[in-house]
C-alpha cells in the first residue's frame, strides 16, 4: 500500500463517525460476515441464549410445568447459607480442579514436548496411543475391572496375593478411596484436545527464532522453552488452558459411572452432580440455574486468572 493511498483512508475513517464507518467495512466485508453468519446463529441460540436464561430463572421458583415465579435472591441464599451438599460439592469441584486442572495442563505440555522431538512417524504413533484414553467412550470399564470391589478385580486379587490385604477393597464405595482414584481418571483421560493444540503449537514455531536466540545468548533448551518457544505458542496455551479448565470443572459423568450417584458420604459430589440432581432429578430449574450461575462465575475467574498468568510467559 502507497503511503498516498494509506493518507486517503486515513482522512476518509476521519471524516466518518464510527458507526458509519463501521457500517462501511460491513458493506465492503459483507461476504465474511455471510460466511459467519451461520456460526454467530448456532452460538446465539445455542450459547449465549441459554446463559442469559439461565441467569434470569436463576432468580425464579421454576418447575417447568408453572409459570416461573420470582423470588428474587432466594435461590442463592438458600444455595450458600441452607444447602450443606452444595458446600461440600463446592469444595469438591475445588480440590478436583485445583489437582487435576493444572497436573493435566503441564502433563499434556510436557508429554507434547518430548513427543515434538520424535522422528514423524514414530510421533504419528505415540501421540495416538497418548491421545486414545481421552476419546475412549467406556472409560469406566477398564477402571471398574481394575478396581472392582470384590476378589476378582485386578488390583484386589494382585493385593491379595501378595498378601498386603485379607479381604478385598471396595474401592469406589471407600470415602477414602473415592476422590484420589477419580483424580487418577480424570489425568488419564486427560490428553485430549489441549495436548494436540500443544503438539500443533510446537510444530509451528519458527525455527529461524532458535538460531537469533543462540545469537542473542540464549544457552540451554530451557531458555530456548522459556523466551522462544512458549511466547511463539500463547494462543494454544491459552486454547489448552481453556480446555483444560473446563474439563475440570465440568468432570461429573465418569465419576457418576464408577461411584455411582450420589457417591459415599458425598466423597466426589460435585456442582456438575449437584446440578444434574436439581436440574435433571428433580426439575427445580430454578434452583438448578443459580447453581449453574455460579459454576459459571467459577469458571469465568479462573480463566481470567489464567489469562494473567499466561500473559506473563516469556516476559
Amino acid at each position: 500500500m502507497s503511503k498516498q493511498t494509506a493518507e486517503v483512508k486515513a482522512v476518509s475513517r476521519k471524516d466518518l463517525t464510527y458507526r458509519e464507518w463501521i457500517w462501511k467495512e460491513m458493506k465492503r466485508n459483507w461476504v465474511a460476515y455471510v460466511m459467519i453468519a451461520p456460526y454467530v446463529l448456532i452460538f446465539t441460540v445455542f450459547t449465549i441464549v441459554p446463559v442469559v436464561l439461565s441467569f434470569v430463572i436463576s432468580f425464579t421458583d421454576f418447575n417447568m410445568l408453572q409459570w416461573p415465579n420470582p423470588v428474587w435472591l432466594e435461590n442463592y441464599i438458600n444455595l450458600f447459607f441452607a444447602d450443606d451438599i452444595f458446600l461440600i460439592a463446592c469444595k469438591n469441584t475445588l480440590i478436583f480442579a485445583a489437582v487435576v486442572g493444572p497436573v493435566s495442563y503441564l502433563m499434556a505440555f510436557l508429554i507434547a514436548w518430548f513427543i515434538n522431538e520424535l522422528s514423524p512417524r514414530i510421533r504419528a504413533i505415540v501421540t495416538l496411543i497418548f491421545y486414545a484414553p481421552s476419546i475412549a467412550g467406556q472409560v469406566y470399564l477398564i477402571w471398574g475391572t481394575l478396581f472392582a470391589a470384590d476378589s476378582h478385580g485386578w488390583i484386589n486379587a494382585t493385593l491379595l496375593e501378595l498378601g498386603f490385604i485379607t479381604s478385598p477393597i471396595a474401592w469406589f464405595q471407600n470415602a477414602d478411596y473415592v476422590m484420589p482414584l477419580c483424580i487418577i481418571v480424570a489425568l488419564w483421560t486427560s490428553l485430549g484436545t489441549s495436548f494436540l493444540s500443544f503438539i500443533a503449537g510446537l510444530q509451528g514455531v519458527d525455527r529461524s527464532l532458535y538460531e537469533a536466540g543462540a545469537v542473542d545468548g540464549v544457552k540451554n533448551r530451557w531458555q530456548e522453552l522459556w523466551y522462544i518457544t512458549l511466547p511463539s505458542m500463547k494462543p494454544q496455551l491459552m486454547f489448552g488452558a481453556i480446555m483444560a479448565i473446563t474439563s475440570s470443572f465440568g468432570f461429573g459423568g465418569v465419576v457418576t459411572a464408577l461411584c455411582g450417584f450420589p457417591s459415599v458420604d458425598y466423597a466426589a459430589h460435585t456442582i456438575m452432580h449437584h446440578l444434574d440432581d436439581y436440574g435433571g432429578s428433580r426439575y427445580e430449574i430454578g434452583y438448578s440455574s443459580a447453581i449453574a450461575v455460579v459454576l459459571f462465575v467459577i469458571m469465568i475467574g479462573a480463566n481470567m486468572l489464567v489469562k494473567k498468568v499466561i500473559s506473563k510467559v516469556g516476559s
